[in-house]
């Protein structure tokens, strides 16, 4: 999968941007860069360090964060808080598309939060550049055509309130590399707009 045809793909959904508006707000960017070798675009995820006071401790997500009140809008959170856990200047990015907002859930709490997933496509010679922060424990560049014909997928066991879900996920090499919740259903949107028959 070529980047020039995801983005123009994924373009069609809209890149509306809007004012942040309170705290309970937060965004993500999903970042697309032509990848090193002849597997095609590839797609940045980001594996969060473990923490206690992090109720994503852990988890295989976009880099992202919290709106805060320096942030002029939604968008702009997502521009920051990649530069903050990364280091990948995102102002000079192509944005391709806005994702519907996602309800976030944290640990044993119904919805506290809303997420923006904002879609970007690096280019040039800043596309392989990053510097995780103490918050990220290791960047990930995942070919998207892998993603795209299932490669990894499978189901993921997920405990709440004494009951336990099985959830799709897609696992990653090595496959205690689990992307789930959330985030899996960002790409899983990511993919429906693509439609079946993109290679």
């Amino acid at each position: 999968m070529l980047l020039s045809a995801i983005a123009k793909k994924l373009g069609r959904l809209g890149a509306s941007d809007s004012r942040g508006g309170d705290c309970s707000r937060a965004a993500v960017a999903a970042i697309l860069r032509e990848g090193m070798t002849d597997a095609g675009a590839e797609l940045l995820f980001i594996r969060r360090t473990e923490r206690a006071d992090d109720p994503w401790s852990g988890h295989i997500a976009f880099p992202g964060g919290r709106y805060e009140d320096e942030d002029v809008t939604i968008l702009a959170t997502a521009v920051r808080e990649t530069h903050e856990e990364v280091g990948i200047d995102l102002s000079s990015a192509n944005l391709v598309a806005r994702l519907p907002d996602i309800l976030a859930y944290t640990r044993g709490k119904s919805a506290s939060l809303v997420v923006t997933p904002f879609v970007f496509a690096l280019r040039g010679e800043h596309a392989g550049q990053h510097t995780p922060n103490l918050e990220v424990a290791e960047a990930l560049w995942i070919p998207f055509a892998s993603i795209a014909r299932g490669e990894g997928r499978g189901t993921f066991s997920w405990s709440r309130e004494g009951k336990v879900f099985e959830l799709p996920c897609i696992r990653f090499q090595p496959g205690d590399r689990v992307l789930w919740g959330m985030t899996y259903r960002m790409v899983e949107t990511m993919l429906e707009a693509l439609g079946p028959d993109d290679d």
